[in-house]
């Protein structure tokens, strides 16, 4: 007779393996902080597929880890790190606000996985009751630049095919710079007038969004969708697996056309040269692009709802039915509202 099947099967397999480790390195041990970020990276920061972290949140953990937390902390016990300790550090960092607060939270992550292997009985970035944790505001210190709309026809009026249809694809449709560099073919919809957002790409690896918030559909315009049509027929990738932007340098070797572009250097050594020729003087970047398009929605006076939609900002409330968000027609007339206030007339591609 079978008491188990598979799959209670592995959840016992796995519940052995966690009272192995407890009993390895559990409460009664001086676990110290390099031992738990060793068996942090072991067990989370590896890749899961779809049940693990994303690419970039490894990434982002794992510099978070080797430049502050481990240098700061790694020779202390567990048991020992207190919320004001972490809170008075924090503070005496000449850092953003946004870095310490990812600072905050990749160590919350940290202590998380502690109890969760029964390493340590409590949480002292969160606190056991709301406020008792460390405090960190990850609130902006100064407003981000974003371009006017006589200034965004100035810099596209100057660049050169591919470098036009990159930003006004990432002010249009607010992608951020590795969903932009991970779009294929096949993700637009010409006839519907979609773009499904499916992956982002970080230190050119392909990999899950940032959020699942970011995969909902997003309407496109029609002189955006006229805009790629007329890059695709002069680019030598046009297939539907094929990258919207493949690199196609010579230096790419076997590569060329097979990898996108690397967006940072597109900005370095292309797009901001032109932005200071043509008497740009911000600070431009890819994400100026995505503030431009949320200043320019709120300016308009669109509701909360639709730029949260369009800029596809994660919210709890709509967790449940994000895949099944349809492309309503108050955010596809916010967003040409703002294509015909940037980008009234197409130049040629």
């Amino acid at each position: 007779m079978t008491l188990f099947n598979d799959g209670a099967d592995e959840r016992l397999a796995e519940r052995l393996r966690m009272q192995a480790s407890a009993d390895q390195h559990g409460l009664g041990k001086s676990v110290l902080i390099r031992e738990l970020v060793e068996h942090f990276r072991e067990h989370e920061l590896i890749d899961l597929g779809d049940e693990g972290k994303a690419y970039s949140t490894r990434t982002r953990c794992n510099s978070v880890l080797n430049k502050w937390v481990l240098p700061r902390w790694q020779a202390y016990k567990i048991t020992e790190v207190r919320a004001i300790d972490v809170e008075n550090w924090l503070r005496s960092l000449s850092l953003a606000r946004g870095t310490k607060a990812k600072i905050r939270k990749t160590l919350n992550l940290l202590f998380n996985h502690a109890i969760r292997w029964e390493f340590a009985s409590r949480n002292p970035i969160s606190g056991p009751v709301r406020g008792s944790g460390v405090r960190q505001s990850a609130k902006r210190q100064r407003i981000p630049e974003v371009l006017t709309p006589e200034e965004f026809r100035r810099l596209e009026a100057a660049l050169r095919p591919r470098e036009r249809v990159l930003i006004c694809l990432a002010l249009s449709l607010g992608l951020r710079r590795g969903e932009l560099a991970a779009l294929r073919w096949r993700d637009i919809d010409f006839e519907q007038l979609t773009l499904s957002v499916e992956r982002s790409l970080v230190d050119q690896v392909v990999g899950r969004t940032k959020t699942e918030a970011s995969q909902r559909p997003l309407p496109m315009d029609s002189r955006i969708a006229t805009l790629l049509l007329r890059w695709r027929s002069l680019s030598n990738y046009v297939h539907a697996e094929d990258y919207v932007f493949a690199t196609d340098s010579n230096r790419a070797g076997r590569k060329r056309g097979k990898q996108p572009v690397w967006l940072a250097k597109i900005m370095q050594y292309h797009i901001q040269p032109t932005a200071r020729a043509v008497g740009i003087t911000k600070e431009l970047g890819w994400h100026v692009l995505r503030h431009s398009l949320a200043t320019s929605l709120h300016r308009n006076g669109e509701e909360v709802k639709v730029v949260q939609e369009l800029l596809r900002h994660s919210s709890c409330k709509i967790t449940l039915d994000i895949y099944a968000q349809a492309v309503s027609v108050d955010k596809r007339r916010a967003q040409s509202k703002v294509v015909a206030e940037f980008i009234p007339e197409l130049s040629r591609v």
